[in-house]
């Protein structure tokens, strides 16, 4: 009888036993869930951080001329006026106009080979994105909302706005007013 109990405490203490050893691989198999699907997030977090920081890289080299050019405008903008408020018939300043025509040039065709692209919207519709209304006009010869003169061009940089056109803008005539002698 003492064996029989013997027997039984140490089955007894077995399926306790077994128990408590299932229920610790149950533990652990949920720590290591856990701890798989941390490792997870850490990768995906990871790869993240990598995708942006290549991102703002990208975006420093193309955009690192920004102040730059944006210094430059407006020597360009004074070139422009130069040739502009002088004749072209006049002989004297001919080879002045000449070498300011050939810089202009020269500083044009460096713009553009680091992606600075001039906005001049002469006689398109206005477009608040790219433009800069400085007045409205009334004028029967466009339809309304077009860019009858521009003051200064604008600029963009790899497609990004560097500076606005600064533009006049069409605005439908005003109906005539009846007068006095036709209201009575």
């Amino acid at each position: 009888m003492a064996d029989e109990q013997l027997d039984e405490k140490n089955l007894n203490a077995e399926e306790a036993g077994a128990e408590d050893l299932g229920a610790r691989v149950q533990v652990l198999e949920e720590q290591l869930a856990a701890a798989k699907d941390q490792s997870l997030r850490t990768a995906a977090e990871l790869q993240n951080i990598r995708r942006r920081a290549e991102q703002d890289v990208e975006k420093a080299h193309k955009f690192a001329l920004e102040k730059f050019a944006g210094d430059l405008l407006p020597v360009v903008d004074s070139l422009e006026r130069g040739l502009e408020l002088s004749s072209a018939d006049d002989e004297t300043i001919k080879p002045m106009r000449e070498g300011i025509e050939l810089t202009l040039k020269m500083f044009h065709d460096t713009l553009k080979r680091y992606n600075l692209e001039a906005v001049d919207p002469h006689g398109e519709p206005f477009n608040a994105e790219h433009h800069q209304a400085m007045a409205m006009q009334e004028s029967a010869e466009v339809e309304p909302n077009s860019v009858l003169k521009v003051f200064q061009k604008g600029y963009l940089l790899n497609g990004r706005l560097l500076r606005p056109a600064m533009v006049v803008v069409s605005k439908a005539p005003a109906a005539p007013q009846p007068s006095i002698d036709e209201k009575a």
